[in-house]
């Protein structure tokens, strides 16, 4: 009779540890309220020009938006509280979007733009571009320290306020908020 060697017992426990483990979390809990959850700039400084990827693969700069409100949201499709919150998203996109207000959902996800496309799909979430940031330049950039986290920019390139956590963007009241704080 042979003995189960210590590698072939560690590679078996590796693939039941990662099989058991959900890879997409459901979403779990309340969304939180916008107007409490945000912290809003004292000072308000020159947000940095990130460089992200669209769904072709072109870089796109965040310059590219200048003179648009800009709602960033840096998320992942594996992250349970972005799960939650982007259909709200969505709904702020289609709220604001015709007042040149753009909300780009930066993915980190490691599978590209077609992750994020099925994900996209599989929730029925519509009006939101393909987006990624696959090396993490804009989670450094903003000093993220984990996802979601969302920075509301003015029309003038100024970060007016941050937000870590997940939230309600749906509301007419955070579309409200959205619109004052990219006006400033």
């Amino acid at each position: 009779m042979r003995l189960i060697g210590r590698r072939s017992m560690l590679a078996a426990c590796g693939t039941l540890a990662v099989t058991a483990w959900p890879r997409k979390p459901e979403a779990e809990g309340p969304l939180k309220d916008l107007a409490t959850a945000l912290h809003r700039a004292q000072a308000p400084k020159p947000a940095p020009n990130i460089v992200f990827v669209d769904a072709d693969g072109a870089q796109r700069h965040l310059s590219d938006f200048r003179g648009h409100g800009v709602v960033i949201n840096l998320w992942a499709t594996w992250c349970a509280p972005c799960v939650a919150e982007m259909p709200s998203l969505a709904a702020l996109s289609k709220a604001v979007g015709p007042e040149g207000i753009v909300v780009l959902p930066l993915s980190s996800d490691h599978g590209g733009a077609a992750a994020v496309a099925a994900f996209f799909h599989d929730h029925d979430i519509a009006g939101l571009p393909v987006l990624l940031d696959p090396n993490g330049d804009a989670e450094r950039a903003f000093n993220v320290p984990g996802i979601p986290t969302s920075v509301i920019i003015d029309k003038a390139g100024l970060v007016q306020a941050r937000m870590e956590g997940s939230a309600d963007w749906s509301t007419p009241a955070a579309a409200a908020l959205v619109r004052e704080l990219v006006a400033a």
